[in-house]
Parts: C-alpha cells; sequence; structure tokens
C-alpha cells in the first residue's frame, strides 16, 4: 500500500486580450475599513481642492461651449419663425 500524491494540475494562462481584471486575491471590504487611512483631515482636504482646482477651468470651458451652443440654436429657431 503506497500512499502517492496527486499531482496539482498545472494551470496554463492564456492572454485573450481580455480586460477584465482578476479580483479574487483581494481582501474584503471590511478589511479595508478596519486598517483607515494614516492622512490626517487637512491633508484628504488640500488633495480635495487642489483636484478640483485643477477641473475649474477645465469645467468653464464646457460650460460656455454649451451656452454657445444653447444661444445659437435658439437663435436660429427664433430667425426661423421670422
Amino acid at each position: 500500500m503506497s500512499s502517492k500524491k496527486p499531482k496539482k494540475e498545472k494551470i496554463i494562462y492564456i492572454d485573450d486580450g481580455r480586460t477584465i481584471a482578476d479580483m479574487s486575491n483581494l481582501p474584503p471590504r471590511r478589511q479595508w475599513l478596519k486598517k483607515g487611512t494614516t492622512s490626517s483631515f487637512k491633508d484628504i482636504w488640500c488633495t480635495y481642492f487642489s483636484a478640483v482646482k485643477m477641473m475649474i477651468k477645465p469645467m468653464l470651458v464646457v460650460l460656455g461651449f454649451i451656452a454657445a451652443a444653447c444661444l445659437l440654436v435658439t437663435l436660429l429657431y427664433l430667425l426661423s419663425k421670422i
């Protein structure tokens, strides 16, 4: 009676170009919450405001384009009524 260990199956991974990520090794969300952050509230707030400051100009440009497009459509509609 010899006890032979079953051989482990060798897994071969093939990249098929899909963008699905394997997230099976991530810890549960509860463990992330227990760790907490090491940043102070001031650091978090400063980071938030620096990100908002970077996005103000692009946001205003986009709002300007939307306002110009609405104005153009309104003028064309009013001119077509005359």
